[in-house]
């Protein structure tokens, strides 16, 4: 399970860096710098995205779809970089939606939409 900020389960860590094109020893440092800029805004998406599941250790929106294309160019990453970090949340969000039941929903959702977590 997450904890200390870090929504993301491990295992979808190595799975995720085992399909991105992004070493997994940079994919942590990019998961981590991401999570402190995100952070910040928890509120911000709040107001402006729909909550998809909202946990004590994190919360889960559904963002325009070219999000993390955006986010990353803010942040300095290049667009692999981007890219492993979409994979990322659409990973765990597939996963949570998975323990939820609500698989169905999330996937169709995903169909037009970015997954974005953020651990309190």
């Amino acid at each position: 399970m997450a904890g200390d900020g870090d929504p993301m389960d491990g295992q979808v860590l190595l799975l995720t860096a085992a399909k991105a094109s992004v070493s997994p020893q940079r994919l942590p440092d990019i998961v981590d710098l991401t999570q402190a800029h995100l952070a910040d805004r928890l509120d911000e998406y709040r107001r402006e995205y729909e909550v998809a599941f909202d946990q004590p250790d994190r919360v889960g929106f559904f963002v325009d779809d070219g999000h993390w294309e955006t986010l990353g160019h803010r942040l300095g990453f290049d667009e692999q970089e981007a890219d492993a970090l979409r994979r990322i949340h659409a990973a765990q969000l597939r996963r949570i939606g998975k323990e939820l039941g609500r698989m169905e929903e999330f996937e169709t959702a995903l169909d037009i939409r970015d997954a974005l977590v953020i651990g309190r």
